[in-house]
């Protein structure tokens, strides 16, 4: 006699941006039943090819979804979908766990996850994730994930169909503060790739045998191989004001305990880059400060 398996939760999905969707794929790829939600509705097409549903709002998804996934933009973003209008917050319960992989302040965090569970006794994990458009389509995503050993628990089997590596970095909010420190080593990495370059070409060096002569070494890293070739050729994309937005947010950290001299040069250098219309490029895009071109029209 054959042993029935468990049945899957319904999983909600907010956040419907190149990140959360492919996330949200992963999940309805792996047999989870799934309702999603999106402020731009144009981007449902290929999850309902796949059998996902659209809810009228987010409040509707959460009287459905015991397990909501959100993938925003900001903390502003964030407040909107669980407690403006028509809000997760209305119709969750209990019972509702919400897995937030925004990159949003661990403050805001901590403040939202009692916010809610005052308001209706849902669970939060914050849940930010690493390793951009290349991990998410192969379900190789870092995860840091905050929360309660108990509300993870509930939810790795949703985190495990887009994420290679899970670390339960501490309670609630503690998922933020490791994406915050992920951020950091990665703009500081991609900025000094860019000042690497920038010196060996000014030197007379051919730059597209760099990644390669570098290959095995110290200096060696899946942001140099990814990264440097598109920064050579020229070819950026991203939102720059999201690396802002998150370089910001660990200065903010610091406050005044903590110095970060480096992160607040690196901040300062990517508002820079906004300064002169360069707000779309991404995290590579630093390379522009050197090579000083106008703003591509879009």
């Amino acid at each position: 006699m054959r042993e029935e398996q468990p049945m899957m939760e319904t999983v909600g999905y907010i956040g419907l941006g190149a990140i959360g969707s492919l996330m949200a794929q992963r999940i309805r790829q792996a047999g989870y039943p799934l309702m999603v939600w999106n402020r731009s509705p144009d981007k449902y097409g290929e999850l309902q090819r796949m059998g996902a549903t659209v809810a009228p709002s987010p409040a509707e998804l959460a009287a459905h979804c015991p397990v909501i996934c959100i993938c925003v933009s900001d903390t502003a973003a964030v407040e909107h979908v669980v407690f403006g209008i028509d809000g997760i917050a209305g119709t969750a319960g209990p019972q509702t766990v919400i897995v937030d992989s925004s990159t949003i302040h661990p403050r805001a965090t901590r403040e939202m996850a009692q916010r809610l569970e005052t308001a209706c006794g849902a669970t939060w994990v914050d849940a930010p994730v690493s390793g951009g458009l290349v991990g998410a389509r192969a379900g190789m995503l870092a995860v840091f994930a905050g929360g309660d050993a108990g509300s993870l628990a509930r939810v790795r089997g949703i985190l495990c169909c887009f994420g290679g590596h899970i670390t339960h970095t501490g309670p609630v909010g503690a998922g933020q503060t490791t994406k915050i420190c992920n951020q950091i080593i990665s703009a500081g990495t991609v900025a000094a790739i860019a000042e690497a370059l920038t010196l060996a070409e000014s030197a007379g060096m051919t730059v597209e045998q760099f990644p390669a002569a570098l290959a095995g070494g110290w200096a060696d890293s899946p942001l140099l191989r990814h990264y440097a070739p598109r920064m050579i050729a020229g070819e950026f994309q991203g939102s720059t004001r999201t690396m802002l937005k998150d370089l910001e947010i660990a200065c903010d950290l610091a406050g005044a305990t903590h110095e970060l001299p480096v992160t607040a040069l690196l901040t300062d250098l990517y508002r820079r880059l906004i300064e002169r219309g360069h707000v779309n490029l991404g995290i590579s895009g630093i390379m522009r400060l050197y090579t000083d071109e106008p703003p591509r029209q879009p």
